[in-house]
């Protein structure tokens, strides 16, 4: 079995030689976010945490992201909160891709290692805290929930990629396949994090068009992304956001895999009205 791998950002800064020429894009359709800008001077800090510091790569804005906020956060050894959360009615995804993360949620306590994932119904009571000696790196991806009458909200869940088998999209021979952390079928959720493998020569062999919004974190190697009209370099470290609608495919060179971490909006009706949710 390959083992899984995660880029996580360290920060520091550019040397004062360094050329200003960079992949960094930001487009009606798209964005990309090359790993060379998160240095330190671009982090925030939020109330009620503790020796943290947090990468924005997304959050809801005119002509930008609409129905999620995504950020990469460093805790230190010690570093944790109390009240992560200040917003009512938010659903989030964790995901550790370095050190360990100590989470209270639903009741009890979960530890969450390298490649952990949780997901948090709205307005659940959950603190963190980093165990370990080294900083803890993880995904924490927020949506403000749309509730349906007569569905229940999601329940808690804690589980590791490790343990789960990527679905192998039909007829790809597994060149192309998706770890889901969640069913499906399970319209509770309206909204998926999954992560995306393409093995070496894998592609998206169309320009997927469609009504989902997306982020993506490159975890692991390298690949041309089709963005609109583009053609993008991405590697590992590098974030796109893709608006609803924007045409996307994707070509895996290798030499090793590709693989990102996906957000999208998923199992709820088009809203006639502005402000759903918020």
């Amino acid at each position: 079995m390959t083992r899984n791998t995660y880029y996580a950002p360290t920060g520091g800064l550019p040397p004062q030689t360094q050329l200003l020429t960079d992949r960094a894009m930001f487009t009606e359709a798209y964005a990309v976010i090359p790993k060379g800008t998160f240095s330190d001077i671009v982090t925030s800090f939020l109330p009620f945490w503790d020796k943290a510091r947090f990468w924005v790569l997304a959050r809801p804005l005119s002509g930008f992201a609409e129905t999620f906020s995504h950020y990469i956060a460093e805790l230190q050894p010690g570093g944790g909160s109390d009240r992560p959360e200040t917003d009512a009615g938010v659903e989030a995804v964790l995901f550790v891709v370095s050190g360990a993360l100590a989470l209270t949620a639903g009741g009890g306590e979960h530890r969450l290692e390298t490649g952990g994932y949780a997901y948090l119904p709205p307005d659940a009571a959950w603190t963190v805290t980093n165990p370990g000696a080294e900083p803890c790196r993880f995904h924490w991806i927020r949506k403000a929930y749309q509730p349906v009458e007569g569905l229940a909200a999601p329940d808690l869940l804690v589980l590791n990629e490790a343990d789960i088998a990527p679905t192998p999209m039909p007829d790809t021979d597994g060149a192309w396949a998706t770890t889901r952390f969640v069913d499906p079928a399970d319209l509770r959720h309206d909204m998926h994090v999954t992560i995306v493998t393409f093995q070496p020569g894998g592609v998206i062999p169309f320009a997927e068009t469609h009504v989902m919004e997306h982020g993506l974190y490159v975890l692991e190697g390298k690949a041309v992304y089709r963005l609109n009209q583009d053609w993008v370099e991405v590697e590992a470290g590098d974030y796109m956001w893709l608006r609803a609608f924007c045409p996307q495919a994707c070509y895996a060179g290798g030499p090793g895999r590709f693989r990102y971490l996906l957000y999208k909006d998923v199992n709820r009706h088009m809203p006639l009205t502005f402000g759903f949710g918020r």
